[in-house]
């Protein structure tokens, strides 16, 4: 019988670090707006957000689990998750995703009337995404999409309106995410060509591909950067900025076209530690600003 233990490791729900603090920013900057009038209380939007990241996230995961599952079996790398492993089935997959998307539809609804009639297009995004490795190389962009909503939809969660500077930060993780799933993606290149799926690697080759990536780690610092000229944030901000930049150069020291032994490091490591530890200095700043 499958375990909630099972059903956490299926959606990694440790990769949620990779959004979710991009997400507190963008709370954290919609309650600076909203400050001073009515509305929800601020712990009880709070928690409404939280529930539509952590729902959304495990509602796509587990949807590119269940899509993948035929494609997981044959590949060495990824034969050991839990759909292939015969631990969940494909249809208690199905089911989580049904439950997940429900519960955020339900969570965007008690938020605002913006996030209840964006919440099926937000939801669509990261569905979609797991169709798009079988016709498009851009599929890295579509994730970067997708993840990009999390700062974004937070703002308009506490002020139910749009605003240039969540914006950037959006764009920002859009960039951001896709350098990364670029790099992640070059484990894969040679099964990826075999089983006909796309990718950037698969297009141009290893070499070309971190280009890419690196081209795409530029526009993410430079959107970064350009948010904190716009807001007028202070020195807190921009350390974190250094830092935020200083791990995208870290993770492109440590891979190679001939060397990806140190691929879940730059993945995993270098990219939780830059989207926490900005977060922590951005909210920081923002937080100074209003007190």
């Amino acid at each position: 019988m499958s375990t909630p233990r099972n059903y956490f490791s299926l959606v990694k729900f440790s990769h949620t670090i990779f959004a979710l603090p991009f997400a507190m920013i963008g709370f954290s900057l919609g309650s600076a707006d909203r400050a001073g009038t009515p509305g929800k209380p601020l712990w009880l939007l709070f928690c409404l957000v939280l529930v539509c990241m952590v729902t959304a996230r495990s509602a796509a995961m587990a949807f590119n689990r269940y899509l993948d599952r035929q494609f997981d079996a044959k590949n060495p790398r990824t034969a050991i998750r839990e759909i292939p492993r015969g631990i969940i089935s494909p249809a208690s997959a199905l089911r989580f995703v049904l439950v997940n998307g429900i519960l955020f539809m339900t969570a965007a609804w008690f938020i605002n009337s913006a996030c209840f009639f964006l919440s099926p297009v937000a939801l669509f995004v990261v569905l979609f995404y797991s169709y798009t490795k079988r016709f498009t190389s851009l599929c890295h962009l579509v994730l970067g999409l997708g993840l990009s909503l999390a700062p974004l939809g937070a703002y308009i969660a506490v002020t139910g309106s749009f605003a240039v500077l969540p914006i950037l930060f959006s764009g920002t993780v859009l960039c951001w995410v896709s350098g990364f799933d670029i790099i992640y993606a070059l484990q894969d290149e040679e099964f990826d060509k075999t089983e006909h799926l796309h990718s950037i690697p698969v297009a141009m080759g290893k070499k070309r591909a971190l280009w890419v990536s690196r081209l795409l780690h530029t526009f993410s610092a430079v959107l970064v950067l350009t948010a904190g000229w716009y807001g007028h944030f202070g020195m807190w901000y921009f350390a974190g900025v250094v830092l935020f930049i200083g791990m995208l150069v870290y993770q492109h020291s440590i891979v190679s076209p001939g060397n990806l032994s140190r691929v879940n490091i730059a993945f995993m490591t270098a990219n939780g530690i830059a989207s926490v530890v900005f977060a922590v200095f951005a909210i920081t700043d923002i937080l100074l600003h209003v007190t």
